[in-house]
Order: structure tokens, then C-alpha cells, then sequence
């Protein structure tokens, strides 16, 4: 059994997708192509950073993504529903069955290893109620670089005492699955989208909508020679594993 068990949040507790309504209403008839575009410029924005040695916290990354999306698309816009859409950041939909998941994981040590800045975890973790369950929040933001940089998996050592074989590291996120793996630590992938899903998703439509290039490129195991130990479809199935 494993002494703790760390989470991803973004994508694995909570839904990204969640923004998408916000998008809409902000934006009427973009809302989902800035969703999906949005999401990807964030994530290339902590890998550049991180290669660049130019690290700026996740705050400011999903601020300067935001800008880069709504710019490519030549929407004009007031900065009252710029701050509307950024601040869903801050209550983001918990996945239905990661609450009562965690519960089940108790009394290991629960953790969440994140990109996100400190400000943005603390609240989002008040404002979905977690904070009633997690032992720990750790922001890569300690060492001023972005997952997969093999430093920001050392913070879970650092902060919970344990060994990398004493943890059980929970992502949806394929690159963040094969550094937790290389790393040494114990890697369950929440698969939410099968490689069956996914193919047949891409060859039923003759266009492909950006919500289904988003699952394509983000969403399945990436060929960089790492596996997870376990592989599941939902949170509900972690205590059986951990």
C-alpha cells in the first residue's frame, strides 16, 4: 500500500473543459476553439519557459496564453471579460468522483503536485472544499520551473518525507505520467479517452472540431519510453490500486 498519494489538479481533479461556458459567454460563437487553444498555449508556455530559463509562475502564463488566443482570433475585448474568463481558473469543476475518491484514500497522506501558482491552488482548493481533505498543496513555484522538470517531483520528497517508491503519483496528463514514472515514483493514468475513442473520433467527422484536436494531442500516452503502473478510467478506481 502506498504511504501517499499525489495528484495533478489541472485535468485530473479538475476539469479543465469547466471554462468553456465562460468562453462562450464571453466570447459568443469562440468558445470552444479558445478553450481548446488556450489549454495548449498554456502548457507550451511552461515548457518554453522552463527551456528558456525564463520562468514566470502559472498565473501569468494562463494570462499570457489567454492574450495570445484572443489575439490570433482578432477579438476585440474589454478587460472586464478578460478577468471574468481568468478568474473560472480559481473554480474550476471538480471531476464528480474525485471527492468522494479521496475520501476512500484516507488515512494516506493526499497530496496535490501542481503548475499552478500558489495563489491559484489555495484557491481553488478552498473553493471546491479539498482543503477539508489534502495534507498538502505543492506549487512547482518552490522551484521555479515547470512539471516535467524531474525538480518539481523532488518537491513531493521534500514536502510529505517520503521515497519516491512510497508514492503513488495520479495524473491524466501523458507527458506528466512519463517524467512521475522516470522519476521513480508509483504512476496510475486516469485514461479518460481511449486510443478506440480517439481514432474513431478522428475519422467520423470530416472536419475535426477543436475540443477532438485537443484529446488527440494531449490526451493519449505519449512514445517517450515511460508507462504507468496502472492504468484506469476514473478516480473511483484509485483506492483499489493504492
Amino acid at each position: 500500500m502506498s504511504n501517499a498519494v499525489v495528484f495533478d489538479a489541472y485535468g485530473t481533479l479538475y476539469d479543465i473543459q469547466s471554462v468553456a461556458d465562460i468562453t462562450e459567454d464571453a466570447f459568443p460563437g469562440y468558445g470552444e476553439i479558445i478553450t481548446q487553444v488556450w489549454r495548449i498555449k498554456q502548457l507550451e508556455y511552461t515548457w518554453l519557459r522552463s527551456l528558456m530559463g525564463r520562468y514566470q509562475d502559472f498565473a501569468a502564463v494562463t494570462r499570457d496564453s489567454l492574450a495570445y488566443t484572443l489575439r490570433m482570433l482578432g477579438l476585440v475585448y474589454e478587460n472586464e471579460a478578460f478577468e471574468r474568463v481568468i478568474e473560472k481558473y480559481l473554480h474550476l469543476d471538480l471531476y464528480p468522483d474525485a471527492t468522494v475518491a479521496l475520501t476512500a484514500l484516507k488515512p494516506r497522506k493526499l497530496a496535490i503536485l501542481s503548475n499552478g501558482s500558489p495563489d491559484m491552488l489555495n484557491a481553488l482548493v478552498r473553493n471546491s472544499g479539498l482543503d477539508r481533505l489534502l495534507d498538502a498543496t505543492i506549487s512547482v513555484d518552490a522551484k521555479k520551473i515547470f512539471k516535467p522538470s524531474p525538480a518539481a517531483y523532488e518537491l513531493i520528497g521534500e514536502k510529505l518525507g517520503t521515497a519516491p517508491h512510497e508514492v503513488l503519483f495520479v495524473s491524466s496528463n501523458p507527458w506528466d505520467v512519463a517524467e512521475a514514472k522516470s522519476f521513480g515514483l508509483n504512476v496510475a493514468w486516469i485514461e479518460r479517452v481511449t486510443p478506440e475513442a480517439m481514432a474513431m473520433a478522428c475519422v467520423e467527422n470530416e472536419l475535426m472540431a477543436p475540443l477532438t484536436m485537443f484529446k488527440a494531442i494531449r490526451t493519449q500516452m505519449d512514445e517517450l519510453g515511460f508507462a504507468p503502473d496502472h492504468s484506469v478510467r476514473s478516480l473511483s478506481e484509485l483506492p483499489g490500486i493504492a
